[in-house]
């Protein structure tokens, strides 16, 4: 008995030294100081003091991987549009994602954070008090004491840089490129920020009047949406375009519709999960109702697609986890698992039957932008009126809503129409004035002419193509034509019935 007591007293104290020296080996732990409203507009002296000890370094990591993650998303655009239209515009599609990222990356450091995120403003736009990224650094961000102003700055820059990308996919086939460059910077500051103010900053009417939006239904989705089909009736119908039938091809590469819809997926994750502005549960929750909504929505719509023709269609997955993602955006920090499945079987059906509204509007909106963002972005603004949970946006240890109606705060669904009205009619009849403006001014006639359309859009704006087998096509004799279409010019022979254009 004396034995196995001693041999018990050895392994404690054993453990016990062992313990004791991962103490001394172990570095100081730094408490999280609070941030002591230091009276600098920029939150500090950087020569006198460590502003980085007002943040914790976990959120700061999650919040800069979320910041390039959304990054990611916008040549995920590019590809999925590309993808989907023709290949003699493909190139021009994918070169339009990342004018936008460049164009807006400029414009949200000149005056477009100022303009949403100030930490003044009336109810309706915010201030120019950060004109330039003035003073932008390291005090606490109108959206969350948890992330500073500079990083926060550079997260919603992503925001503001994917919206305009996903609006300008309207000019598929007869856009012209440098009017789209006006447009967008032109609509970011005019369109974009103020409704992403209205939802967003505190001070900004929809956000007190208790309208909930987690990482953009309306400021995003709604709103680049209602834009497209703006753009669309602006630019007017592509050459050859029927009332019944529209101009009906197969999408070109449905391998860059794949890739695309693969950036967006997993960028999205950045996109919903870093809008909880912390590393924390809440932001762990939102990308699990992210994934579950894209993935059931994914499966809806191919289903919905089979029941037409009997084929598991690749173009109709993806479209159905973009829309599933859409969806579920305003509500990812506010419903719980469950509620996510509903929304990807609402939205998967809903869109996919909301891709016929352009013959009855006889609007030519080429690559389905509308019923995939604006109204994929209005059912998820309903659906979170209905599941939005006061348990679930507290997970990040701060936020508190009075939910939706499973919370029996019936009134939310009012919210929710108020911010969804205000935001799509807000955009589209903005973005109607803008390009009626801009397509008055010489040089910026907004849409191309005939040759140019028929010719393709890569040859006649950018001067270059998708693929090499186009190249040497266009290197023929001068002169030559196929099927009525002049090749040196940068034209393609016009596509065998049945096949893709």
């Amino acid at each position: 008995m004396s034995s196995i007591t001693s041999s018990i007293a050895s392994v404690l104290s054993t453990n016990t030294a062992s313990a004791a020296d991962t103490a001394t080996l172990a570095p100081p732990f730094v408490p999280l100081v609070l941030y002591n409203n230091t009276p600098s507009e920029t939150g500090g002296n950087s020569l006198t003091e460590d502003l980085t000890i007002f943040y914790d370094r976990g959120d700061l990591a999650w919040m800069i991987t979320a910041s390039a993650l959304v990054l990611l998303m916008i040549p995920g655009v590019g590809y999925f549009y590309s993808g989907l239209a023709r290949r003699k515009s493909a190139l021009s599609l994918v070169l339009l994602s990342m004018f936008a990222t460049a164009i807006v990356g400029f414009q949200w450091v000149l005056w477009g954070f100022s303009l949403t995120f100030s930490h003044s403003g009336g109810p309706f736009i915010g201030s120019l008090e950060n004109i330039g990224f003035r003073n932008v650094l390291a005090q606490p961000c109108v959206g969350s004491p948890k992330v500073p102003d500079l990083l926060f700055a550079i997260y919603q820059g992503m925001f503001a840089a994917i919206t305009p990308a996903l609006a300008v996919g309207a000019a598929t086939d007869r856009g012209r490129l440098l009017p789209a460059c006006v447009f967008i910077f032109v609509w970011s500051t005019l369109i974009y920020d103020p409704i992403a103010f209205w939802a967003w900053n505190p001070k900004g009417w929809l956000a007190k009047l208790g309208y909930l939006d987690f990482a953009g239904g309306t400021p995003v989705h709604m709103a680049s949406g209602s834009a497209a089909l703006a753009y669309s009736v602006m630019l007017g119908k592509r050459h050859g375009y029927s009332k019944v039938h529209g101009l009906p091809y197969r999408p070109h590469n449905v391998t860059h519709v794949i890739l695309g819809t693969v950036f967006l997926w997993v960028g999205w994750f950045g996109f919903n999960g870093g809008s909880a502005l912390s590393a924390s549960m809440r932001a762990i929750m939102a990308c699990v109702v992210t994934h579950t909504a894209a993935s059931v929505s994914a499966m809806t719509w191919c289903f919905m697609d089979m029941r037409l023709d009997g084929k598991m269609s690749a173009v109709g997955f993806c479209s159905g986890a973009v829309v599933g993602l859409v969806a579920i955006t305003p509500g990812s920090g506010f419903v719980p698992v469950w509620a996510s499945i509903i929304f990807g079987v609402v939205v998967g059906v809903v869109s996919n039957l909301a891709t016929k509204l352009k013959y009855y509007m006889a609007i030519d909106d080429s690559i389905d932008i509308f019923a995939s963002h604006c109204v994929a972005g209005f059912v998820g603004n309903i659906l979170t009126a209905f599941f939005a949970a006061d348990y679930i946006a507290r997970l990040d240890g701060y936020t508190s809503i009075k939910g939706g109606w499973i919370n029996k705060h019936y009134i939310q669904l009012g919210y929710q129409l108020a911010g969804s009205a205000a935001g799509l009619s807000y955009s589209f009849i903005g973005t109607c004035i803008i390009l009626f403006f801009i397509n008055l001014i010489p040089g910026l006639s907004i849409r191309c002419d005939l040759e140019s359309e028929i010719g393709g859009i890569d040859a006649a704006e950018c001067g270059e193509f998708a693929y090499d087998y186009v190249e040497v096509a266009r290197e023929g004799p001068t002169g030559m034509e196929i099927e009525g279409v002049d090749v040196s010019k940068g034209g393609e022979a016009s596509p065998a019935p049945g096949k893709e254009g």
